[in-house]
């Protein structure tokens, strides 16, 4: 389980409105550390709220852990990077039969574009995606 700390924001029914307070493992200072948490503060300085399930019925003010299975994480990342790794793939190879090396440039370009826009559609961006696979508070 991948596991970050935050503090409840609101209520609504079973979820509730988490600031997440932790960026990175906090390893930044340690032999071996990758500096991911320097790195998100830079990007990203004000605090990240997620709406999650709430089975422990954490208060507003509570401090809380948000956990999510690891294989949600691994199959997040394939999808967001396969679909549109796919279309570039795809779109390059019909370019290329069509219209040789500038067709498969333009056709890579826009099977790329076309496959980044698949996953703006809910039902590609959630595949596989079930009640044990949310994130929830612990």
């Amino acid at each position: 389980m991948i596991e970050a700390s935050g503090k409840v924001t609101a209520l609504d029914d079973d979820y509730a409105s988490v600031s997440i307070i932790d960026k990175g493992c906090g390893r930044c200072h340690e032999e071996g550390g990758c500096g991911g948490h320097n790195l998100g503060q830079m990007f990203c300085s004000s605090p990240k709220v997620y709406r999650v399930f709430n089975p422990r019925k954490a208060r507003i003010g509570d401090s809380v852990v948000l956990v999510i299975g690891e294989k949600t994480l691994f199959r997040g990342a394939l999808v967001a990077y396969g679909v549109p790794l796919a279309g570039l793939f795809v779109g390059a190879a019909l370019g290329l039969l069509s219209f040789g090396d500038s067709g498969s440039i333009l056709g890579g370009g826009c099977g790329l574009f076309f496959g980044w826009g698949m996953l703006r559609i809910p039902g590609v961006r959630n595949i596989g995606v079930d009640f044990e696979s949310q994130p929830r508070i612990q």
